[in-house]
């Protein structure tokens, strides 16, 4: 089928997806655990004896020793999110050992190798690369691959720093903006044009380590969907205004989440059947949505339009807008009865969606009815008034967590696995480095 993955294929599934979410309409809360006032209490103590544990470990002066102390900091640290995850999230062991054993290691790695390949990349795009790498690794079980950090989606991970952000920077001119991604997009494509500067000399060596891992000639799937990702950031540069309906906001959101997942999905195996292309690409989807949620009041602040911040700048309350939200989760959950992975790592995923749903509510929850919060809150092991206090918390403590980030980012002398990252061009700092990733 030679138009897999085109934009028209992107287009069609997304309004089939917008169908579903359109027919996701609901009136009441899903079917889902309730916590009283009491076990919230409870569990609210677990994350704090977690919270004052770690804050311990950090100030210890042995963290700055030794790497031996490092690794030991580190294990104290994981043996409290342990403790917390089974008291405060009723997780079981094995769902621990998929966070503790799987999870973190492969965003640990991701940020070590980042680290090296450009010691300037910041903390906030390092995280933001690996919430990618964990939704690519996430998918992984579900298609039946060991779940690993593999060479291509390092590589797609650490992309969007250096393009995305660059693309949503207020002092670019869109002119500029246009030219970049034009270059870009020939690059997806297979040009072999030397890169202009040190951020395209970046990305030119992320799109080597997809290459390597799987040839263009054998697996280009792959490579339709980074174009078809590509299409959908380019369209967003056209900041749909005030006057879009809700059916272009939404239309513009399943392109963008969509693709985005869709991508992981084939960066996790090189190719899909249809039913997983589907289930990819509502889960990314999903995630879009619950992201604009998490960010409406900053939208609102800087004119962004989506669905949630032009219900909110209306004065309309979002009510109705996240029981489909949480409806729309619901389907996208139900298609994973039919793939591998545990129930264990199913129900995983399910209660990471409806976490990120509860949060966000809980942060903007100047935009709901009262009646809503209550009944959403008892859908949560926190209240929400206690989730904002501690985001506050955290959010004035940057320079201890800093701190955490860097004990688990910085590496042991142990050795890698093997296989070299490809050379850069000698001007960026990522060449004074040898960095080695696993093979594919």
């Amino acid at each position: 089928m030679t138009d897999l993955y085109s934009w028209p294929w992107i287009e069609a599934q997304a309004a089939e997806t917008a169908a579903v979410w359109n027919a996701c309409a609901a009136s009441t809360f899903p079917a889902a655990p309730r916590f009283t006032p009491e076990e919230q209490t409870r569990r609210e103590a677990a994350y704090d004896e977690a919270l004052q544990a770690v804050e311990r470990e950090l100030k210890t002066p042995r963290l700055h020793r030794t790497h031996a102390a490092r690794r030991e900091t580190r294990r104290r640290v994981l043996s409290a999110f342990a403790r917390f995850s089974s008291v405060a999230l009723d997780l079981p062991d094995d769902a621990i050992h998929l966070l503790t054993q799987d999870f973190l290691p492969a965003g640990t790695q991701l940020a070590q190798w980042a680290r090296r390949f450009d010691p300037a990349l910041s903390m906030p795009d390092i995280i933001q690369a690996c919430r990618n790498a964990w939704t690519a690794c996430g998918l992984q079980p579900l298609l039946g691959v060991p779940l690993r950090l593999t060479p291509s989606i390092l590589g797609y991970s650490l992309l969007y720093p250096y393009s995305d952000n660059y693309l949503d920077t207020e002092g670019v001119s869109p002119e500029s903006k246009l030219r970049f991604s034009r270059r870009f997009r020939e690059r997806l494509r297979g040009a072999s044009d030397p890169p202009a500067d040190e951020r395209e000399s970046a990305l030119w060596t992320l799109v080597e380590l997809i290459e390597a891992q799987y040839p263009r000639s054998r697996f280009p799937d792959v490579f339709a969907c980074l174009l078809a990702i590509h299409q959908a950031q380019e369209n967003s540069l056209a900041q749909l205004g005030s006057h879009a309906s809700d059916d272009d906001l939404l239309r513009m959101s399943c392109g963008k989440g969509g693709s985005s997942v869709l991508a992981d999905g084939c960066l996790a195996r090189g190719r899909l059947t249809h039913a997983e292309s589907r289930f990819s690409f509502d889960w990314g989807v999903l995630l879009q949505l619950g992201d604009d949620l998490q960010d409406v009041r900053e939208d609102l602040a800087r004119g962004s339009v989506t669905l949630f911040s032009e219900a909110a700048a209306r004065g309309q309350r979002l009510d109705e807008r996240v029981l489909q939200l949480l409806a729309f989760s619901e389907h996208v959950g139900s298609q994973m009865r039919t793939f591998p992975g545990s129930a264990t790592f199913k129900d995983l995923l399910r209660m990471s969606w409806r976490s990120l749903i509860l949060m966000a509510v809980a942060e903007s929850h100047q935009h709901f009815s009262p009646g809503f919060l209550a009944e959403a809150e008892r859908l949560s092991p926190f209240r929400f008034a206690f989730l904002r206090e501690r985001r506050e918390l955290l959010a004035g403590r940057q320079g201890l967590y800093t701190l955490l980030f860097d004990a688990f980012v910085e590496s042991d002398r142990d050795p890698l696995p093997a296989s070299s990252l490809p050379a850069t061009h000698p001007d960026l700092p990522a060449s004074r480095f040898v960095t080695e990733i696993p093979s594919a």
